[in-house]
């Protein structure tokens, strides 16, 4: 009986391990905070990851060195590739590469993180990206890969009753979205709203605080240099992240712009896993 009673013990906490395991969100980096330090130092940049205690990141580029060394330098520092990007023009003309790169390094993720458009974008054009976007999806879960979507705030004009990004979230069928809460908010758009409204939608989320009284911008530009550490801005990073553990997000993902990215994402990291363990 003892041994009986041990055992469902132990089934109950293997149990409870997965369901936490499952649901548990994972701190990210997305490389392009590190673009300029890259330059320097490819292999001490890569080692500051590890310090600062991310073990995920986003990428795609090997800095020039073969898939081979790459590879083995992620591995040296316990990183683990878990998406890559797609550009827009490839998954037309070359969706097989797109799906092997992801492949090759081991990443669960695709994601494409601008649609080219010439002037205004509209309803034709999110049309044409949604079409695009159901087909590559289903595509890419054929290899047991997700495709995603990044807006970059453009996306939130006006379209009937809501936004031209209402109107690819309703029909998104084979593809699903890596929110980046800052580009959102640029645009227009309330990141925490969209979470809470579609919450199995974004299994990635771009974090980027932004500097208060920093205006909004259309067109997917904007300053840089308003990227502040998280917590230290005006969006609510905070319920952001309480809401991405009710959800179905896994990766939390640091991307820092600014020129101070190397001093911020510590801090950053720091308050993610503050946030996480409220």
């Amino acid at each position: 009986m003892k041994n009986l009673n041990l055992l469902m013990l132990v089934g109950i906490f293997a149990a409870l391990s997965l369901v936490m395991t499952s649901k548990a969100q994972e701190i990210g980096l997305q490389l392009y905070s590190l673009r300029e330090q890259m330059k320097l130092d490819v292999e001490r940049n890569h080692e500051l990851i590890q310090q600062w205690g991310i073990r995920y990141i986003e990428g795609g580029s090997t800095y020039e060195m073969s898939d081979k060394k790459y590879k083995a330098l992620l591995e040296k520092y316990n990183l683990q590739m878990i998406s890559v990007g797609g550009a827009y023009d490839e998954l037309i003309n070359d969706p097989e590469a797109v799906i092997k790169k992801a492949k090759d390094f081991g990443a669960k993720y695709i994601v494409t993180f601008w649609i080219p458009h010439n002037g205004a974008f509209d309803l034709e054009k999110a049309k044409e990206a949604t079409e695009l976007f159901n087909e590559f999806g289903k595509r890419a879960k054929e290899e047991g890969l997700t495709f995603c979507y990044h807006p970059h705030g453009y996306e939130f004009k006006p379209q009937g009753e809501g936004t031209l990004f209402d109107y690819m979230l309703d029909n998104a069928t084979d593809f699903k979205f890596e929110m980046d809460v800052f580009w959102v908010k640029m645009g227009g758009g309330d990141p925490l709203a969209i979470l809470k409204a579609h919450p199995d939608k974004f299994p990635l989320l771009h974090l980027k605080d932004r500097k208060k009284g920093t205006p909004g911008s259309s067109d997917g530009t904007g300053d840089v240099e308003s990227n502040v550490v998280l917590g230290k801005g005006d969006i609510d990073i905070k319920n952001i992240i309480l809401q991405a553990k009710k959800g179905g997000t896994q990766f939390l993902i640091i991307e820092d712009e600014s020129s101070k990215s190397v001093a911020q994402i510590p801090q950053s990291v720091y308050y993610i896993n503050q946030a996480l363990n409220n």
